[in-house]
């Protein structure tokens, strides 16, 4: 069982607790708090800005951490080569099988309802912006970041020191991808906005409701995606 939080452990961050146990996250996203993007701020300074009390959400959160979790739910014990393959292999391969298709769809009810309901356009030109970012982003990864983390972490196991390309390669990288992360993430947030947190319309089509459900669907996988590489994957890699 995982040592609960309470008193001066409410000075952690809010991606230390997720990065610990990720199913914690379930409790910040039942209140609206950001583990993703914004994870980097104390519990209590999270409480304090939303209005929350503490005490409340630190109960929450050790009554999900009471129960033992399993080591193929805790992410952060994970190699490192082996958590790449599976953020590429989930994450990855749901944004290259969904991202066209999901911008497409966006377009269509900005024609269709754009008159009546123009917050549709401006989230179709922002959906359209975070899928050229986001196909651009996972291509460096893919190519050049994961490749070079992988090979620096063999040459760490083994007791050499990382070629110092690889080096390069991984701390110019990781400069990009969490100024990248931001971007991507602040887009995300002002769609849920003009959305208002994906409510559909009673005076629209089917298409429009199947939309705003893979934008949902989208932003949920985004968050996961995020964590794992801004609190686990990109800590591990700078200490290579």
């Amino acid at each position: 069982m995982q040592e609960s939080i309470s008193g001066d452990n409410s000075v952690e961050t809010i991606c230390e607790i997720v990065a610990a146990d990720f199913r914690t996250a379930k409790v910040f996203e039942n209140h609206g708090i950001d583990f993703c993007y914004g994870g980097k701020i104390a519990l209590a300074t999270a409480c304090t800005e939303k209005g929350f009390d503490l005490a409340i959400i630190t109960r929450e959160l050790e009554e999900v951490r009471s129960v033992p979790a399993e080591r193929s739910q805790n992410y952060s014990l994970w190699p490192l080569p082996f958590l790449i393959d599976y953020i590429f292999n989930i994450h990855h391969t749901y944004l290259k099988e969904n991202l066209e298709q999901i911008a497409v769809d966006t377009r269509k009810i900005a024609s269709v309802h754009g008159a009546h309901h123009p917050e549709v356009i401006r989230i179709s030109t922002i959906f359209d912006t975070i899928a050229i970012d986001l196909a651009s982003h996972m291509k460096e990864e893919d190519e050049l970041f994961f490749p070079a983390v992988k090979r620096a972490d063999i040459a760490s196991n083994a007791g050499h020191t990382p070629d110092s390309n690889d080096q390069d390669t991984i701390r110019v990288c990781l400069l990009k991808f969490y100024h990248a992360h931001e971007e991507i993430g602040d887009a995300v947030h002002s769609i849920r906005h003009l959305s208002n947190e994906y409510a559909v319309p009673p005076d629209v089509c089917n298409t429009f409701m199947v939309t705003y459900r893979k934008l949902e669907e989208f932003e949920d996988d985004l968050h996961k995606h995020v964590h794992l590489e801004n609190n686990i994957l990109f800590p591990k890699a700078a200490l290579l």
